[in-house]
């Protein structure tokens, strides 16, 4: 029986025309940088770079219908009707492709380094670089971009009240109305994380829509006294920094929430979005709990360890006020799930408490996503049971299914499940809608890295890092990347530069030992054991693979069960256990604690990006 006929965009993939495509703008691009300025050096007129780029621009068109018509074969160049395609190697031809883009965006993304650092001075790096490593990573996945409707940024609105203490609410406010319109599935509102890097900084409103890649802005002020408040929010139009609507509010604290379903409408109604149902509206509660609520909030984003205990009492006040505020709930959880992965509370009992927060939240509203959520990083990590992890992400996304947070879960969760190429193209997803976002960047180069990928991994690593030089854990996998491609020296010096002690110790431990030096290793293994044998009994386990010590491994995953490491949900995808996969002891271990290939193959988890 043939085959069914392919329809035109799949046979175009299997041709690999998109790949070719893609490749070719790359070298045409990366050709015209270089020409641009050696033509200016000699200062060549103005046509002489256009007939260049016109001819460019005919060879693509030649491309695409190469690309089309003939294939590559063991025998040669053959027109594509001339070959079986159950003897084609289309595929081998497009893996090949991918590393040739690969090659072609590191230089290309060199050389934009090199023109926005070294020949434009004066320009926010850290902004461009995450904008056009957002780019890069949508192109190498051969996505062709559909016009993604109306997009937005809602920047941090300006604190005017005379207590700068009262930041906290006006950061709050701007965050609830971020994420009452992110709620909107036709409308690309970029995250938290993105919007709020702008904080402080003189940077046009022209600017941040580029860098953000958005159409619109969102800004405002508040100015607190007592009950009252003056909010004033205005919506920009980026292409021409023109105003389409404004409004000031003057209004008690009891309409707070009011105010914010007002902005929401105005904010659709001037973007002519066409809704599939009714403007989300914000849940309402006590206004007293609801300022509690912010200030606990907003101590918890700072992640210090004083400030995550400084907000448990703000919760506890608000829920005292109003019992069943679901979101005062979540938020409490949070508290608790960091502190125990932190080791800032006992384990069993900050996960105790975590659990008891999030059910009384899921007791009072059962269609909360952001509970399901948090019920699957409880599940993944710390009661390793990716299977009901799967089941409450899979309900998370199901109720929110554009929910950011819910999202970078999922896509942790099957990098964990080792489907790690579904798991990064989620990541980028959202890194196109949160493209300064750190975390976001170090789970990328991290899904890179365990996919054996180091040099795809280093750029998103780095990118990461100077956006964030303090970022706990990003020195070391640069440094663990380094170390697979064979250069202990930079992986040595990587390491050392890792500000969290305990992931500085185990980098230290492998970096030693790729050198040689088998006595600072002993000696830095022995501190990490004195210091962190509970908390890191997972990282010493794979520590010891690395240096190709069996049986102290399999001894310390041991620990690891014993401890309830919650790193033990990251070993299918461990490349340092690469050294003892062969042992006869690996397969039943990895069955004992559910994570043998079989038992993860069979977690039934799909994620359908929204369109």
């Amino acid at each position: 029986m043939s085959s069914p006929p392919l329809s035109l965009f799949n046979e175009l993939k299997r041709r690999n025309v998109f790949k070719v495509t893609i490749a070719y703008i790359v070298i045409a691009w990366l050709i015209a940088q270089v020409l641009q300025l050696i033509l200016e050096s000699f200062g060549a007129p103005e046509w002489v770079m256009k007939t260049v780029l016109v001819l460019m621009a005919a060879g693509l068109a030649f491309a695409i219908f190469f690309a089309w018509a003939f294939e590559i074969t063991p025998e040669g160049l053959k027109r594509e009707s001339e070959v079986d395609r159950t003897q084609s190697i289309t595929p081998q031809t497009g893996k090949k492709l991918n590393y040739l883009i690969f090659a072609l965006m590191a230089l290309a993304l060199a050389y934009f380094v090199y023109d926005k650092f070294v020949l434009s001075e004066g320009r926010d790096a850290a902004l461009v670089e995450a904008t056009t490593q957002a780019i890069s990573e949508q192109i190498v996945t051969e996505e062709i971009p559909a016009q993604m409707g109306k997009s937005i940024a809602v920047l941090p609105f300006v604190n005017m009240s005379s207590d700068k203490e009262q930041e906290y609410f006006s950061d709050g406010l701007s965050e609830e109305l971020l994420n009452l319109l992110a709620k909107i599935p036709e409308l690309r509102v970029i995250a938290r994380t993105s919007s709020f890097a702008y904080k402080g900084k003189d940077t046009s409103i022209a600017e941040v829509a580029r860098e953000l890649n958005v159409e619109h802005v969102l800004e405002g002020s508040v100015r607190k006294a007592g009950n009252q408040v003056r909010i004033t929010a205005q919506l920009i139009r980026a292409k021409d920094s023109s105003h389409l609507w404004s409004e000031t509010y003057d209004r008690s604290l009891d309409n707070i929430f009011v105010i914010q379903d007002e902005i929401a409408e105005a904010v659709v109604a001037e973007l002519k979005v066409t809704l599939l149902g009714a403007v989300p509206t914000v849940e309402t509660t006590d206004p007293v709990a609801y300022a509690l609520y912010l200030q606990a909030r907003h101590l918890w984003l700072q992640g210090r360890p004083e400030s995550l205990d400084d907000a448990i009492p703000l919760y506890q006040q608000a829920l005292k006020i109003a019992p069943d505020y679901v979101a005062a709930w979540v938020g409490l959880s949070e508290i608790y799930n960091e502190q125990a992965g932190k080791a800032l509370r006992p384990l069993a009992e900050g996960l105790q408490l975590a659990q008891d927060a999030v059910n009384k939240a899921l007791d009072i509203d059962s269609d909360h996503a952001p509970a399901y959520a948090l019920l699957g990083r409880l599940a993944m990590y710390f009661e390793n049971d990716l299977a009901a992890a799967a089941r409450h992400l899979g309900r998370a996304l199901a109720l929110e299914p554009g929910n950011l947070d819910s999202l970078s879960q999922a896509a942790t969760l099957l990098q964990n499940l080792g489907r790690l190429e579904q798991g990064i193209s989620i990541q980028q997803y959202i890194l196109a809608r949160d493209p300064v976002n750190t975390r976001v960047l170090s789970n990328i180069g991290l899904a890179y890295w365990s996919s054996g990928l180091p040099d795809e991994a280093l750029p998103p690593l780095r990118t990461a890092l100077r956006l964030n030089p303090g970022n706990i854990g990003t020195q070391t996998t640069i440094g663990s990347a380094l170390l697979f491609k064979n250069e202990p020296e930079a992986a040595l010096l990587a390491m050392k530069k890792e500000p969290f002690e305990a992931f500085r110790l185990i980098g230290l431990v492998m970096a030693y030992h790729a050198l040689g030096q088998e006595n600072e290793s002993d000696a830095t293994l022995a501190e990490l054991i004195d210091k962190y044998e509970q908390d890191a009994s997972y990282n010493i386990a794979y520590a010891l693979a690395y240096r190709g010590e069996a049986d102290r491994a399999f001894e310390w995953l041991a620990k690891a069960v014993e401890y309830k490491d919650p790193g033990l949900a990251e070993i299918p995808t461990q490349i340092e256990f690469a050294t003892i996969h062969d042992d006869p002891r690996w397969l039943p271990f990895l069955q004992s604690i559910g994570k043998s290939p079989a038992q993860l193959d069979a977690i039934e988890f799909e994620v359908t990006l929204p369109k």
